[in-house]
Order: structure tokens, then sequence, then C-alpha cells
């Protein structure tokens, strides 16, 4: 058997700019204070100041902008197709290391990386894994979303009427970019045909995947960890110190964006007069507070801040439109004891029971904010274990040792 030596995490930023980027230094900082004596690298693009890193990881950034932020236009193009500088930097990392004793787990590719990164591994043989935090392996624009129209799409991704329907929340330079994106993942660096393992985050999302992923791609089944600094025995002790009965607003807690609908929240908790509380920051924002000024708009808050709203709500509202991966809010407010009410279009549907609502149905979504009796899902302590971050760590590295045996 092989020996796990080196572990280099690959995400293209090096701070908390999202969900994956979260689980990206979550997974970073788990493996670095392990008992398993490893040399942990974080591979990245793009840098901040503000990092959550232990200082005993072993931090490479090429230091570039997110490719569509990229002032020089032509640069940020064609570095989102094929990032050479990424590809260089991280060549300069394997020639150091030994394949045999090396596995690269990469999290987030596509905003400044792109899939120079796996064409450089592929070519120097290293062991790759991939968490599907989105559909990017798949979909050109990650989300099985049609951005114009506001609803999911089922159009085979790459297909003639994929090319041509313009669901990009930009316009259409933008979806023909993500086409060359694309067409280069799949054909030049041959992303689908040479990736040999993946980890899915929830049966939803793996059930979509599954319509385009490469049927000998290995899919192993890891939960996403619940915060680091959260103790899972503590969250359920606090489960029982929950009383909703004295609560008066219903929660929504993420980006507030349309495809999140949010605007399905807000128009379900007005329409029924009752108090609701938006935590979070997005393109929508400025538009749902002058249409909904009795909502609540708090802004971004910290994990504590998020978890006391959660336990002073009546509900958390997991609305979105679009095919979530994970629906990680979900997930905490529950082991918290407050009921998750959710769209029937996303993974949280795992988590909630019977309260889940049409997708985009404002009626639907009032009929259950109406009930005087909201289920909490009892989570079995095999699937509560799940999100404990020990078991998060121990699951990965032993799926890292089959991949490297493999």
């Amino acid at each position: 058997m092989k020996e796990i030596k080196n572990i280099i995490i690959i995400n293209d930023f090096d701070y908390v700019q999202g969900g994956a980027s979260k689980i990206a230094i979550q997974t970073a900082n788990l493996l670095v204070t392990s008992d398993m004596n490893l040399k942990v690298y974080f591979f990245s693009a793009v840098h901040n100041d503000i990092s959550a890193l232990d200082d005993r990881i072993i931090k490479i950034c090429t230091n570039q902008n997110e490719a569509l932020k990229e002032k020089n236009k032509i640069k940020g193009f064609f570095n989102g197709i094929y990032n050479y500088k990424a590809k260089k930097e991280l060549k300069k990392l394997l020639e150091k290391l030994d394949k045999e004793e090396t596995i690269i787990h990469v999290h987030g590719w596509t905003k400044a990386l792109s899939s120079s990164i796996f064409d450089i591994a592929f070519k120097m043989n290293f062991k790759v894994i991939l968490t599907m935090h989105d559909y990017f392996i798949a979909c050109p624009n990650g989300g099985y979303f049609n951005y114009k129209k506001n609803y999911s799409c089922n159009l085979k991704p790459l297909s003639i009427k994929c090319i041509k329907c313009n669901c990009d929340s930009r316009n259409y330079f933008f979806k023909i970019y993500r086409i060359i994106r694309q067409f280069v993942q799949n054909n030049i660096v041959k992303l689908n045909k040479k990736l040999e393992d993946v980890i899915s985050i929830s049966s939803f999302s793996e059930n979509i995947l599954k319509r385009t992923l490469n049927p000998k791609i290995k899919i192993h089944r890891i939960y996403n960890p619940i915060d680091i600094n959260e103790n899972i025995q503590k969250i359920n002790k606090n489960t029982q110190k929950t009383n909703i009965g004295k609560n008066k607003y219903f929660l929504y807690v993420g980006r507030i964006a349309k495809e999140k609908g949010v605007d399905v929240f807000c128009a379900a908790v007005s329409h029924i007069k009752k108090e609701g509380v938006v935590v979070g920051d997005g393109p929508e924002l400025e538009k749902l507070k002058e249409k909904y000024p009795k909502i609540s708009f708090v802004g971004w808050k910290s994990t504590d801040e998020v978890k006391e709203y959660m336990k002073n709500s009546i509900a958390l509202v997991f609305p979105s439109r679009c095919y979530e991966t994970m629906g990680l809010s979900a997930i905490e407010a529950n082991m918290i004891g407050i009921p998750v009410i959710v769209s029937s279009n996303t993974s949280a549907t795992e988590f909630a029971d019977q309260n889940i609502f049409e997708n985009g149905n404002v009626n639907s979504l009032e009929s259950i904010l109406l009930k005087s009796n909201l289920k909490k899902k009892k989570m079995s302590k095999s699937l509560t274990d799940s999100f404990n971050s020990r078991k998060y760590i121990d699951t990965l590295i032993k799926e890292y040792k089959k991949i490297l045996d493999s």
C-alpha cells in the first residue's frame, strides 16, 4: 500500500469567496491538523490578505485576477479558457513531488485557474479527485439554469440547442465564452474522459450529473463538513433549547440573486403578512429592498450570528430555483432544531421531510408558511455524523488512499 505524504488542494481563491472556497479551506486546515503528518499545499490564483488558511499550509498563488474581472479583457478571456501561468506554476510544484505519494484535490477552477490545471496533472500522471460543488464538469454555465428565463435547463450541454440558447446571466457574448471554455475542457483537456474520481456531496446533484458524467468515473459520496470551528455535540445539545413557538420571523440565508429564489421568499412572506429576515448580499438586494420594505435585509453575517438568526426563526426557507448541489444552511438549521422549508428543485429536499414547496411557486410556499405545525426532520445519528468534520476528514483520507493505490 502506498503512503500519502502530500495533498494539494486546488481552488481559484485562497480566501472564502463562496461555498466551494469555504470547503476547500476547511479541508486544507483539517488535513494539516490531522495526525497523518501530511504536507498540505494550497494552490490558487486569486489572493486576498484576509485568509483563513492555517500557517502550516504551504501556499502557492499565481496572483492573478478572476478571469471575468481582469481589466485587460483579452487577457481575462484567454486566462479563463486556458490559464498558461497556472499550468506552468502547478508544473513547477509537481516536479518537486513524487506522484506515488501525492493526491491533487480540486474544488474550484472555472473562475481563474481554468482546466489547464487538470491538463498538466493528467500529463504528469498525478492522481486527481474533484469535489463537484457545481455542474461545470458538464454544463457551460455551471448550473443547468437559464438565467434569462429564470428556470432550470434540461438541454444537453453543448448540443445545438444549448449553443443557441442565451442562458447566461449577462449576455450572449458570455455564453459564447463559456461554450469555448467548455469545448477546450472537453476536447483538448478531455476532463470528463481522463478524470477517474469525483466526490459527490448529495444524491440529488449526483443523479443530475450522471446524465453526462463518463460512466467509468468513480463517484465517492462525502458530505461537506459543518464549519470546522463548530462542535456537533454542542449543536445537538442546543437543539433541545430551541423553542420555535416563541419565534416570530421566517429566515432566508444566502446570496441574493435571481436563481436563489429570494424574490419567492419575499413575496410569500409579505403576502401572508408575516415577518421575514434576509441574511446575505447580492445583485438583487437593492431591487428587493425597494419592493419589499417590510422585509429586514441585514447583510452578510458571521457564522455565529447566522446561528443566532436561525435559533430565533420560525423556520429557514431554502427557495432556490436552480439545482443546488448542497444546502448546508438547511442542514445547520435542522441540527439547531429549526424546521426547514425547501424548494422541490434542490438537494435540500433530502433534509426537509414534508416541508417541500413547488419550485418557484409563491402560493405553494405560502401554504407551508401558514402551517401551525411545521415539521422538524429528525436526522439519524449516522446522517448527523456524516457532517462531522472529523468524520469528513477520516473518510476523505480513506478515499485518498484507495485512489493512490488504484
